[in-house]
């Protein structure tokens, strides 16, 4: 079994969200109600992947160096 990168992490969590949000997240089986997953802990842990991918590549927007500018004389 191959280690998922956290860019596959963010399609499965994304695909559990959309699966909720189209099919509900209980399901009702001989009168007892049973939740399959937990929309607003999926959409917390999108977050987090989201936000380490972009540390992961760097691409988190200008980075600019802030410093005294120098003259050599």
């Amino acid at each position: 079994m191959a280690i998922k990168t956290t860019a596959e992490w963010i399609e499965e969590y994304e695909t559990a969200i959309s699966n909720i949000l189209l099919r509900g997240q209980d399901l009702t089986l001989n009168g007892k109600r049973q939740t399959l997953a937990n929309l607003a802990t999926l959409q917390s842990e999108l977050k987090r992947l989201k936000a380490q991918l972009l540390a992961e590549t760097r691409t988190g927007g200008l980075s600019i160096n802030i410093g005294t500018h120098r003259r050599d004389y």
